[in-house]
């Protein structure tokens, strides 16, 4: 079970915006660029300038609103004409770079080690270039959990919103981050598994149509 599994539900709350954005003219792309670079600005800011914790709460809104926008690229480009071989890269790309961004401050909140938050950053981005690999192979792009990019989000929101009450998290926390690595790395595993089961199914139902 994952968040991402809602997103139908989600989407058709946002269809209604995602039309009025495409009478305006907005492209996906924009949608994407901009969104990773909001999240790159305001991951670095967090780290470097080291703002009060109550600045924590951004990333919990931001995350939210990521989500949405996420949802309305997508839409754009396969509602309204507008995928492409770039939309297809900067898709992927840019929300790799986003969640590196995005989770770097944490490596600053005690009890979290820098070691174990770095893991997750570097399992997280595997775990999106597992889940595009799919079609390479003849399978989908896989979206399998347990810890996907949309349960990412909300593990990390909450934790911002924890973090931003300005209270010190307990030490037992400190072993959060590994165990957010064991589940992405449970779920680089799930991706591999039924991409290479899939794609032999899909390539006799394609050959049986031949």
């Amino acid at each position: 079970m994952s968040i991402y599994q809602l997103k139908s539900r989600f989407q058709a709350l946002l269809r209604p915006a995602v039309r009025r954005l495409h009478a305006l003219g907005v492209t996906a792309n924009q949608v994407t660029s901009l969104t990773c670079l909001i999240s790159v600005a305001l991951g670095l800011w967090l780290f470097f300038a080291a703002p009060p914790a109550a600045a924590f709460a951004l990333i919990a809104v931001w995350m939210l609103l990521r989500m949405g926008l996420n949802a309305v690229d997508g839409m754009l480009a396969r509602e309204h004409g507008q995928q492409s071989h770039l939309g297809a890269f900067l898709n992927e790309l840019t929300d790799v770079v986003s969640d590196a961004a995005l989770y770097l401050p944490f490596a600053l909140v005690a009890p979290f080690s820098p070691f174990w938050v770095g893991t997750v950053i570097v399992l997280a981005g595997l775990s999106e270039f597992a889940g595009a690999l799919g079609p390479t192979i003849g399978a989908s792009r896989r979206y399998d959990g347990p810890l996907g990019k949309s349960d990412r989000a909300f593990v990390f929101g909450l934790l911002a919103l924890c973090i931003a009450t300005g209270a010190s998290l307990p030490a037992w926390t400190a072993w959060l981050m590994p165990l957010l690595a064991g589940l992405t790395a449970w779920t680089i595993a799930n991706r591999m598994r039924r991409a290479v089961a899939e794609a032999p199914a899909r390539h006799a139902a394609t050959t049986s149509k031949d």
